[in-house]
């Protein structure tokens, strides 16, 4: 995929102004609502794409310098939220982190994407392998993020749930 520097840095512009939108928009009370136990609230979607945007970022100066590095245990190694963050404070502070790691993708050229690695966990991976986990990792969990916030519409939608139960959080 010869354009996936591009295409990458394209996803990971669009995020923080998606994230800035609802921040700005929707009641704090629906973006801090766990669709069910277990799961992460839209806001510990964003916190956890912040904490992955540092280990991306760490992980690009480990191919540049030909290093191995270890894995990320989000259960264990990322950040908790505590009491309800404000929205708009942690959108703010991702847009800054998320410039900054754009600022380091854009140092990488095409030529690097085939530098290889050793991540403890899933053995040899390529530069190029990770950028575009990036931008998946990066949708993933804004997908994840607005079935959370789905959930409380569709509980309500009455008869309309059976077109939206591919959404349904259990």
């Amino acid at each position: 995929m010869e354009n996936i520097l591009d295409w990458t840095r394209a996803v990971l512009s669009t995020t923080p102004i998606h994230w800035a939108s609802m921040a700005q928009t929707l009641p704090a009370e629906l973006l801090t609502r766990r669709p069910a136990a277990g799961e992460w609230s839209a806001l510990e979607c964003l916190q956890h794409i912040m904490d992955s945007d540092q280990v991306f970022t760490a992980r690009l100066d480990y191919f540049l310098a030909g290093q191995d590095f270890p894995d990320f245990n989000p259960d264990t190694e990322g950040t908790r939220l505590g009491a309800a963050p404000a929205p708009g404070e942690m959108a703010a502070d991702f847009a800054r982190l998320r410039a900054d790691s754009l600022a380091a993708l854009a140092a990488i050229n095409p030529d690097q994407l085939t530098r290889r690695a050793c991540h403890s966990a899933l053995g040899m991976v390529s530069l190029g392998e990770m950028i575009h986990d990036w931008a998946a990792h990066d949708l993933q969990h804004t997908m994840q993020a607005e079935r959370a916030l789905m959930q409380p519409f569709i509980l309500g939608s009455g008869p309309w749930q059976i077109n939206l139960q591919d959404h349904r959080v259990k």
